[in-house]
């Protein structure tokens, strides 16, 4: 069955096809005989009651510098589609939740991964609140004296912006560190939102392992070690991956949640954990496929495709 598949993402032509995990999800979707769409974001359009997108068709391959063909734009409704894969990179602000709210007039009618409702209401460092005794010490909040006073009972604390991604705006802030109050007066200057304050976990010069879920269920895992002098461990922000397997307490984590992304409609998610603590949730672009690919000598794209042909009942992996 060749199913026709959009991917709603970022310029394709800046992409780094040895890292991007919207480049082999397309790819694989692609060798299983299903026709590829591509468009950006804001190419997104709602008209009576139908979902748009000048979209163009795309065909992928594995060349540096000249990884795709993309044809002429045209008008096409996203009902007619099959799957729409909303693959664009955070931040997570009123545009991204924008494209939640025309996407949810096509789900599940046209499948869209993930669940465009779901994503909407799963922001990455909120959504991990819902599951009690995950996380580490944490606190959510606009008020300077609930950071002060967080901060005096445990000492060593990270600061972050709510809604960031890829390691920006992440400040380790020291017990002796005289920084604190210029600090919250930036991030008062540059968010509307509420900041994000957790316990600094010394673990994470050990790594912080992304693992990636699909149904709900582990299907592979790589760890992240931050350069030295540096609090974070995104491969952004110059993080080392190294191959990683699961330990007692990541599989009771995975367990913990697995049945709630699964209810959700959330079928490939990608989860941070630092020593025995989850600290977030990726429901948006979850990357690290290609990493675990290269380390495990396994498919993780396969294993989504897999879920989705499930969902649509088009059965197994499609022979190449």
């Amino acid at each position: 069955m060749s199913l026709a598949v959009a991917i709603q993402m970022d310029a394709i032509e800046s992409i780094d096809i040895d890292a991007d995990s919207t480049f082999v999800l397309g790819l694989e979707a692609q060798r299983r005989g299903h026709a590829l769409y591509y468009y950006l974001p804001h190419a997104l359009s709602f008209s009576e009651g139908r979902v748009y997108a000048r979209a163009q068709p795309l065909e992928l391959r594995r060349e540096k510098d000249n990884h795709f063909t993309a044809g002429a734009a045209e008008r096409v409704d996203l009902a007619t589609l099959d799957v729409v894969l909303m693959r664009q990179d955070p931040p997570f602000d009123m545009a991204y939740i924008t494209a939640t709210h025309l996407l949810e007039h096509i789900h599940p009618n046209t499948l869209v991964v993930n669940d465009p409702v779901a994503v909407r209401n799963a922001p990455e460092k909120l959504f991990v609140t819902h599951f009690g005794g995950l996380m580490p010490p944490t606190v959510i909040t606009s008020n300077r004296e609930e950071v002060v006073e967080f901060r005096r009972k445990h000492r060593d604390i990270i600061v972050k912006p709510l809604f960031g991604n890829g390691g920006a705006g992440v400040f380790h802030v020291t017990p002796e560190d005289e920084n604190l109050n210029a600090l919250l007066e930036m991030f008062t200057s540059l968010y509307r939102e509420p900041l994000i304050v957790q316990k600094y976990l010394p673990k994470v010069r050990e790594g912080d392992k992304r693992i990636i879920l699909v149904d709900g269920e582990p299907v592979g895992a790589i760890n992240r070690i931050p350069p030295p002098g540096e609090a974070r461990s995104n491969m952004h922000a110059g993080g080392k991956p190294v191959r990683a397997t699961l330990s007692i307490r990541e599989r009771e984590i995975c367990e913990a949640i697995g049945p709630t992304l699964l209810e959700r409609g959330l079928i490939f998610v990608g989860i941070d954990v630092i020593g025995d603590w989850l600290t977030e949730i990726n429901v948006t672009s979850p990357t690290g496929i290609q990493e675990i690919d290269r380390f495990d000598k396994v498919s993780i794209e396969a294993k989504v495709w897999d879920a989705i042909e499930k969902r649509l009942g088009a059965g197994a992996s499609l022979p190449a």
